[in-house]
């Protein structure tokens, strides 16, 4: 009986253990991007808002980056004077999810826009996915959109 006990313990702690890992999440990031902005209206969202594709030109500019990425796009208004942008980044590999984030965390300018200042820096990663969010009042709520995830 006791045997039986401890085989049963060994294969509930398995289930445990695999069940727990962080999953990469599903979907396009153009789609994932929608689903980090749901809640916010658009009159709270930056005027202008548009996804830009990120490729190896000007990755390091949106990203503060110079890590390797399966595939990356930012959001980003299209008005020079509202200090937003949120950058979403696809590793190859989620174990180098760590690494990334801490070299935006040191490296991200919430000035880059020269004339404003993002008030929030966020640097966030799940699964397979890295996000930058640098903005104002919304920028909590994309944090938590971002945390939310499945």
């Amino acid at each position: 009986m006791k045997k039986k006990i401890g085989i049963f313990c060994i294969f509930m702690m398995c289930m445990l253990i695999t069940g727990c890992g962080e999953k990469n999440i599903e979907g396009t990031l153009p789609e994932i991007m929608d689903k980090l902005y749901e809640g916010i209206s658009d009159e709270e969202k930056p005027m202008m808002l548009e996804n830009v594709e990120l490729t190896e030109e000007n990755f390091e500019y949106y990203a503060f980056s110079t890590k390797e990425y399966q595939e990356a796009i930012a959001s980003e208004a299209m008005t020079g004077a509202t200090p937003h942008s949120v950058v979403l980044i696809r590793l190859k590999d989620a174990k180098n999810s760590e690494e990334m984030v801490n070299e935006i965390k040191e490296k991200a300018d919430p000035r880059k826009w020269i004339c404003v200042e993002a008030e929030n820096v966020y640097v966030l990663s799940k699964g397979d996915l890295v996000v930058l969010i640098m903005s104002n009042d919304i920028a909590p709520k994309i944090k938590e959109n971002f945390e939310n995830l499945k």
